[in-house]
C-alpha cells in the first residue's frame, strides 16, 4: 500500500528572483540568487544544506555546477529532469528522505534566462513518427490535444480564452507578474489574436520570460521553530505516461488522473476542500485539462467549468492567483513556481490577490507535452 509522510515535512523558506526580464545573469547565478532568499527566509544558512535538488535549462549537470557555486557538500544531489513536473518530484523524494533522516535541510532550486537569451530552451526533438509533419513542438503537441477536446466534448476557443482573462485578472493584482499593469484582457481579445498553431492563438500560449525559484524543506518538528507559519506537505504523486504526443493513450485525459488521485488519498482531502490551486498553464488547455483530471469537474467539462469568472478573483475556485504561466512568467519550466505561490496564499502573504482562509492548497506541475504529471497537496499548521 503507498504512504507518504503526511505533514512531517515542511517547507520553510519560499522565494523568487529575477522575474520577468534578468539581463546580464545565467540561470545560475539566478537560481542561487533565489536559494539565498529562500534560505534567508527559513532562518537558515547554506552550511545547513545537505540535500541539493537542481534542474537547469543549460545544464545536465546542474547539481555539481550548483554545489560548486554555492560552496556545499551535500549529501544528496538530483538532477532528475521530467520537464515542469521535475521540482515537484524533488519535493517527494526529499519529503521520503527527511522522514527517513537521511537528510535534514533540502534545498529545490531553478533559473532561467530563457527571455533574456533569446528565448532559446532544450527541447528533446520529436519522434520520428511527427518529424515529417515538421511540428512546433511543443506548441504543435498541445494544438492537437486541444482540437482533440474541441472534437470530443465540444469546448470553444471562448472557453479557452477565460483561462487566460482569468490569468491576466490574477496577474494584475500580483506586482510581480510580468503582465501586471498591462491592462484587462478580454475575451474577444483572445479569440482574435494571431493563431499560432490552429485551434491555440497567440493569447493560449505562456509568456517567455526569465525568473528562478527556490524551496527549502526540512522536518516539521524542526520546521515549527525556525518560522510561525510553515507549509506542510500533506500527499504528492507523480505519474509518467510517454515522451511523444503519438504515443498518448487518449489527448484528453493526461496522466495527472493518476497523479492526482494518488495524491488526495494520501493526503486524505478530496478536490472540494481546496482553497485555492496553482496548475501549471503552459497553454490555456492545461488548466481545462487539469482541472477535470484532478476531479474539480467532470471529464469534458472543464471548458464550461472555467467560464463566467469562476477561476478569476473573486470567483468560486481561485486558479494561479498570481498570474501562472500564462500572465505571471513561465522561464522555460514553470513547476517551482506553482509551490511558491502555493506557500505565499497559505501563509497569508498575497497581498491584493491573497485569498482569504487558505488553509489547503494543492499544486501541480506538467512536464513534456502532457507526459509527466506531480500533484502536491500543501497546508497550513491547521489542517494536520
Amino acid at each position: 500500500m503507498e504512504t507518504f509522510p503526511r505533514g512531517r515535512a515542511a517547507i520553510v523558506g519560499a522565494a523568487t528572483y529575477g522575474m520577468g526580464e534578468c539581463p546580464g545573469h545565467r540561470p545560475l547565478d539566478m537560481a542561487a540568487k533565489a536559494a539565498a532568499r529562500a534560505l534567508a527566509d527559513a532562518h537558515l544558512t547554506l552550511p545547513d544544506v545537505d540535500a541539493l535538488f537542481v534542474a537547469l535549462p543549460d545544464d545536465a549537470l546542474g547539481g555539481l555546477a550548483a554545489a560548486e557555486y554555492l560552496g556545499i557538500r551535500p549529501r544528496y544531489s538530483d538532477c532528475n529532469r521530467t520537464g515542469g513536473s521535475a521540482f515537484l518530484s524533488h519535493a517527494i523524494v526529499a519529503s521520503l528522505m527527511l522522514d527517513a533522516g537521511y537528510i535534514d535541510c533540502a534545498l529545490i532550486l531553478y533559473g532561467s534566462n530563457q527571455r533574456s537569451a533569446g528565448g532559446l530552451v532544450t527541447l528533446r526533438k520529436s519522434s520520428p513518427f511527427e518529424t515529417p509533419y515538421k511540428p512546433m513542438n511543443p506548441l504543435s503537441s498541445y494544438a492537437l490535444a486541444t482540437a482533440r477536446h474541441m472534437h470530443q466534448y465540444g469546448t470553444t476557443r471562448e472557453q479557452l480564452a477565460e483561462v487566460a482573462v482569468a490569468a491576466r485578472r490574477w496577474a494584475n493584482l500580483n506586482p510581480e507578474a510580468f503582465m501586471y499593469g498591462k491592462g484587462e484582457l478580454t475575451v474577444e481579445e483572445c479569440v482574435k489574436a494571431r493563431m499560432v498553431s490552429d485551434p491555440l492563438s497567440a493569447r493560449d500560449c505562456c509568456l517567455i520570460t526569465d525568473g528562478a525559484a527556490a524551496l527549502v524543506i526540512t522536518r516539521a518538528d524542526r520546521a515549527k521553530h525556525l518560522r510561525a507559519d510553515p507549509v506542510y506537505i500533506l500527499g504528492a504523486a507523480a505519474a509518467v505516461e510517454h515522451a511523444s504526443i503519438d504515443q498518448m493513450a487518449d489527448l484528453t485525459v493526461t496522466p495527472a488522473l493518476e497523479s492526482g488521485k494518488r495524491a488526495f488519498a494520501l493526503a486524505g482531502v478530496k478536490p472540494a476542500d481546496i482553497d485555492v490551486v496553482e496548475l501549471y498553464d503552459a497553454f490555456t488547455i492545461n488548466t481545462i485539462l487539469f482541472l477535470e483530471d484532478l476531479g474539480f469537474c467532470p471529464k469534458g467539462e472543464g471548458g464550461r467549468f472555467v467560464s463566467e469568472g469562476r477561476i478569476a478573483p473573486g470567483g468560486e475556485l481561485p486558479v494561479n492567483t498570481n498570474g501562472g504561466g500564462l500572465s505571471c512568467c513561465h522561464p522555460g519550466m514553470y513547476g517551482l513556481f506553482t509551490m511558491v505561490e502555493a506557500c505565499v496564499q497559505l501563509r497569508g502573504h498575497g497581498g491584493a490577490r491573497q485569498v482569504a482562509g487558505a488553509e489547503l492548497a494543492l499544486a501541480h506541475a506538467n512536464g513534456g507535452v502532457l507526459s509527466s504529471e506531480a500533484t502536491m497537496i500543501l497546508g497550513t499548521a491547521a489542517t494536520l
